[in-house]
């Protein structure tokens, strides 16, 4: 995994940019690693927490979305930042600080994080073989499978091939919602509405907040971002450090701008064609699919949406295997093959298929579980990056830090409030 991201030709094109290359292009050798993050932020997960938010409350929600996509700027580029400055990824920097049971705690939760981070990308993957092609969620679940462990192959390959095909599939799925929200032709002013006046209806619209909320802002990825940045150039001296974290930084926010243009459509386009036509009672990526096409009185819009689903599927499913590498070699310096992981974090989701649990019930549950794993990765990640002997020039500015506490706040009191609320 870390010898892939180490790619050659990419670490040789960003020391030219650092070095002040006019060439045209040199700062396209620092651009990959936030694309490649966002992938999570776009999972089948997103799907179903953000088309039952649009069906079952409108636009009033979007605030949520916008709200989680800046927060996942600022902790992205918190995680990129912490891989520059010391050439150690999230998971080798607490191996290296925390007491040995606290590290091997750490990778229990992490790996209970990967199990729902898998689970929400197989079932919605399976899902769109499903929905696509008449496959049994079964059959689909071994093919994604198969699909997923054939692009981990990529690696060997150099790891900016990775990058320019996952990029590739993340703008093909932009560009798909793009189109669906331009055909369902939103309401404008309520779509305003939702997007800056913030609020909660019920008890239950702040559950599916929590579950946004683990859609978009996601633990594996924290982990995964840093090993990306760690060591992909080592800048000689502050300034090159200074040049390179603002590379990283405007990584971040195209490839996070990208993410949440694709969920504020999601669910701008749930909210414009089943709530304003009184389908609230639309709840799951099926029925979404199904009733689309009539909904919009468009043949290609059912058609066009589970193509996305697909793509975001396969394609986050490898960043979570990718994901859950770095974090086991990093935490317990232990690794197993790629098919070995591929096949053991897949079981959860055979299972779920198998005992016949509703995928919508499944998918939100996965993205609350993904929102508890949060404040693992967040609070280690603003203590490390405001650590000046660790992070040296490249340490937290005060209101960074300070902003970075009440996201880490306020994730964990809307943590506990759910968990009050379901059980």
């Amino acid at each position: 995994m870390l010898s892939a991201i180490n790619d050659h030709q990419v670490r040789s094109a960003a020391a030219l940019a650092l070095k002040g290359e006019r060439r045209r292009g040199g700062w396209l050798a620092f651009f990959g690693p936030a694309l490649i993050a966002a992938v999570a932020y776009i999972d089948p997960g997103n799907f179903a927490t953000n088309i039952e938010a649009g069906s079952r409350y409108g636009y009033a929600l979007l605030w949520v979305v916008l709200v989680a996509n800046l927060m996942a700027i600022l902790i992205q580029s918190m995680s990129a930042r912490l891989g520059l400055a010391t050439g150690m990824n999230l998971a080798e920097v607490i191996r290296a600080r925390y007491p040995r049971p606290l590290v091997w705690c750490y990778w229990v939760q992490a790996e209970i994080v990967a199990i729902a981070t898998d689970l929400a990308e197989f079932l919605g993957a399976a899902l769109a073989l499903n929905l696509l092609f008449g496959m049994t969620l079964f059959e689909g679940a071994l093919l994604t499978g198969v699909i997923t462990y054939i692009a981990l192959l990529m690696q060997r390959f150099g790891f900016r091939l990775m990058e320019i095909v996952i990029g590739s599939m993340i703008l093909a799925v932009a560009a798909g919602f793009m189109i669906e929200l331009s055909l369902s032709r939103p309401d404008v002013e309520p779509l305003l509405k939702g997007l800056f006046v913030p609020g909660f209806s019920d008890g239950y619209a702040l559950y599916l907040a929590a579950g946004i909320l683990g859609a978009t802002v996601m633990p594996h990825v924290i982990y995964l971002h840093s090993a990306l940045s760690q060591r992909r150039i080592r800048p000689q001296g502050d300034d090159e450090r200074l040049k390179a974290m603002r590379f990283y930084r405007w990584d971040v926010v195209v490839g996070m701008a990208l993410a949440g243009l694709v969920n504020l459509a999601i669910l701008a386009l749930a909210a414009a064609v089943f709530f304003d036509q009184g389908r609230t009672d639309v709840a799951t990526i099926s029925d979404a699919y199904q009733l689309l096409s009539p909904a919009m009185g468009q043949q290609i819009a059912s058609t066009v949406f589970g193509g996305t689903l697909l793509l975001a599927g396969l394609s986050s499913s490898v960043v979570g295997t990718l994901s859950g590498q770095v974090v086991m070699q990093g935490l317990v310096h232990f690794t197993i093959p790629l098919w070995l992981r591929r096949l053991v974090t897949m079981c959860p989701a055979l299972v779920i298929i198998m005992l016949g649990i509703p995928e919508q019930e499944a998918l939100v549950a996965s993205q609350v579980v993904l929102s508890f794993g949060i404040p693992f990765a967040l609070v280690p990640l603003l203590m490390f990056t405001s650590n000046r002997t660790l992070m040296g020039n490249l340490v937290n500015r005060p209101w960074t830090h300070y902003l970075a506490m009440l996201v880490c706040t306020l994730t964990i009191l809307l943590n506990l409030y759910v968990l009050v609320f379901s059980f």
